[in-house]
């Protein structure tokens, strides 16, 4: 009985689920098409503020539809003193492609770091351009332009594992977030982002329908000041980030039911 009423339960939910997902993307197209427009006529400054802006809105929209309708279950309240700070580096875990949409939802100020094929993406590419997204073609540009964008007073989203998670608890971290930290001398602040669910992780399409409603509950860890040792600063938080993951024992059977894929091991840290 319980096989069968859960079965029932996600073959109800599959198409709104799909409708919501629809409706994101011709969200973010009409977004993009206003996006195209303003980036020629506002100036850079201006324009960021207003991308960022614009973004925040449309995710958090998003995850409130989905939330009003069973769709998914989320607790970012812990998000809400950051909105405000200024050059602050926002590292979190990675279990699913939606970790990004739902940090930016939260922090209005925020840059991501993106794939440089993104950049042309007719979903993505105009807002990104427009908030002056961070591409992750050149790992020297990349650094350069992050640790610009914060000294501006800007806030940075960065997954450390530079790709979503394939081995639990977590991949191993690239050095780009803790020496971006110290080249800016900004603190980074780590948020872990714990799931009950596999959807969008490594490996699992958009169109297989996961166990419904899928459960978001994020939470703040400590906060570290930049460091001289960038590499050491790494390792260092690498274990932290192990030792709390652990702890929760969260996530574990979600990422086990996904595909695995292996990462690319010469890919920056990316949305």
């Amino acid at each position: 009985m319980s096989r069968a009423w859960t079965f029932l339960r996600a073959l109800l939910l599959a198409p709104p689920l799909y409708v919501l997902l629809l409706g994101l993307g011709l969200m973010s197209l009409a977004w993009n098409l206003i996006a195209l427009l303003l980036h020629p006529l506002l100036p850079a400054a201006r324009g960021r503020a207003v991308g960022r802006a614009g973004i925040a809105h449309g995710y958090r929209l998003f995850w409130t539809v989905a939330s009003a309708v069973g769709m998914m279950r989320i607790d970012a309240r812990c998000l809400a003193p950051l909105k405000a700070e200024q050059g602050l580096i926002i590292a979190a875990n990675h279990p699913t492609m939606l970790d990004a949409l739902l940090l930016v939802a939260h922090l209005p100020r925020s840059a991501c770091i993106m794939k440089a094929s993104l950049m042309k993406n007719i979903f993505l590419g105009a807002g990104a351009r427009l908030a002056r997204y961070i591409r992750n073609d050149s790992a020297h540009a990349m650094v350069k332009q992050a640790v610009a964008d914060l000294k501006a007073g800007g806030q940075l989203v960065i997954f450390p594992e530079a790709t979503r998670t394939t081995e639990w608890p977590l991949n191993s971290f690239t050095p780009g977030v803790t020496l971006i930290a110290k080249l800016a001398q900004a603190p980074i602040q780590t948020v872990f982002i714990d799931t009950d669910s596999p959807y969008l992780g490594k490996g699992w399409p958009i169109w297989r329908v996961p166990p419904l409603p899928i459960v978001f509950s994020l939470r703040l860890g400590e906060r570290f000041a930049p460091q001289p040792d960038s590499h050491a600063m790494t390792a260092m938080l690498e274990r932290y980030f192990r030792q709390h993951i652990e702890a929760t024992g969260q996530g574990d059977d979600a990422l086990k039911a996904a595909p695995a894929c292996p990462p690319n091991p010469h890919a920056p840290t990316s949305f």
